[in-house]
């Protein structure tokens, strides 16, 4: 009876031994390819160019789009949707080529900081983790409900705005340059009025 009860407990104490060596060897291997940092998996042909294209100084993203992503911390994660060159003279009158006024200048600060609370999300947004044919949400750094799905060319629509370029990277920054402007109404409102030019 005694010695039966011993080699229960040692057969115990030498399976928990054997579940510590296993879960100690699997923890160490995790951490070994972390590590490392090796590649991702690849998602399929059409999306693995996709994903983690850094933006060349050939590739310019316009003034505004580049004074957006400035304001925010290139060591932290977050993904925002710029507007294109043309969407925010466009849309907003703004042009890079405006005359330096200082008034001028802090005006255009200003709505260019607001455009980023709008549209910009505090998370990593790759277009290949957006489904087909499904909607989802996010809410911006300012509260605004982002909707966002996946057009059929994988271009990714935001609010009704439809992307013209994604996946952009600017440090651990994804961009996703728009062919509009992200806003909410009565901020749209606000900037329109002054800025519509007569016909």
């Amino acid at each position: 009876m005694e010695s039966s009860k011993k080699r229960r407990g040692h057969i115990l104490r030498n399976s928990t031994s054997f579940v510590l060596v296993v879960v100690s060897f699997c923890s160490l291997l995790v951490l070994i390819f972390s590590t490392l940092g090796l590649p991702e998996i690849s998602l399929g042909r059409p999306y693995h160019s996709m994903i983690n294209r850094r933006v060349s100084r050939d590739e310019e993203l316009g003034k505004f789009a580049e004074m957006m992503i400035e304001m925010l911390p290139e060591d932290l994660a977050f993904t925002v949707f710029v507007p294109s060159a043309k969407a925010f003279e466009r849309d907003l009158r703004l042009q890079a080529n405006d005359s330096p006024i200082e008034d001028n200048v802090n005006n255009t600060y200003a709505i260019v900081s607001r455009i980023l609370g709008f549209s910009a999300v505090p998370r990593t947004l790759f277009s290949v983790v957006i489904p087909f044919g499904k909607e989802i949400s996010y809410d911006s750094l300012s509260g605004f409900t982002l909707y966002i799905s996946k057009a059929s060319d994988g271009m990714l629509v935001v609010n009704r705005v439809k992307s013209e370029r994604v996946n952009l990277k600017k440090g651990k920054i994804i961009v996703h340059l728009m062919d509009g402007v992200i806003m909410e109404a009565d901020f749209e409102q606000s900037v329109q009025p002054d800025n519509i030019e007569e016909d």
